[in-house]
């Protein structure tokens, strides 16, 4: 394993305690002339341009991933019909529920992505690309969920699970030399999960929970080291 990408499983198995995580409508960003790979930082820089072209590249990245993965076990994959920004409370609903703002949710009853778009861009600014790929994959695990057939007792079941997919697809796809992680990205993800935690106090079993960061980044970190046979699918 490249000493980058040993280097940021340690520091998320370390951060779990454990013992040795306006768009426009351009085209989505090409590959590296004689390469497959997709840098997860391709430039360094935060603008609105870059958060569109990683967030084209996370969808196309994550589309070829679970495509794979479904053909590897006989099945026939669909992606997820369609990923839309928005800006304002209630301007996206799901199945009849407006969507707030500051946030990021699959919504099966349209198979669609949606994200508060002026939120996410905020995020991308302060902690970092690596992380538009986590969000990204986190809801497509969401989707593929709804595709097998996953509805987990309680949410943060569900949630965890999504997490470990999500560090499934980007470990495999950095193992298999299709994302690179550089150098920073390890921290980004890191920060990332730990601010997606839930607050102090919120009761597990309650509808919404998603689990604390210590929890949320033992689950990515699971499914980054052991792909999808640890993610309990």
């Amino acid at each position: 394993m490249p000493a980058r990408l040993a280097a940021f499983l340690t520091l998320l198995l370390l951060a779990a305690g454990c013992e040795a995580p306006p768009v426009t409508d351009d085209p989505a960003p090409q590959r590296p002339t004689g390469s497959s790979a997709r840098s997860v930082d391709p430039d360094g820089t935060d603008t609105p341009q870059e958060f569109a072209n990683d967030i084209k590249a996370a969808q196309q990245v994550a589309e070829e991933y679970w495509e794979q993965v479904f053909e590897q076990q006989g099945r026939r994959f669909e992606p997820v019909r369609r990923v839309i920004p928005y800006e304002r409370e209630g301007e996206v609903d799901c199945g009849g529920d407006p969507l707030p703002r500051n946030n990021a949710v699959y919504c099966s009853a349209g198979d669609f992505i949606a994200y508060d778009v002026n939120w996410a861009f905020g995020v991308f600014r302060q902690i970092g690309d690596a992380f538009i790929f986590y969000l990204l994959g986190h809801e497509y695990a969401h989707g593929i969920q709804a595709r097998l057939g996953i509805q987990k007792e309680f949410t943060i079941q569900q949630e965890l699970q999504a997490d470990c997919m999500a560090g499934a697809f980007i470990g495999d796809e950095a193992r298999a030399g299709q994302l690179i992680l550089d150098e920073g990205d390890t921290d980004e993800l890191a920060r990332g999960l730990e601010s997606v935690g839930d607050e102090p106090g919120q009761p597990w079993f309650a509808e919404g929970s998603h689990g604390k960061a210590e929890q949320r980044i033992n689950a990515f970190a699971n499914g980054y080291r052991d792909s999808l046979k640890s993610c309990d699918l």
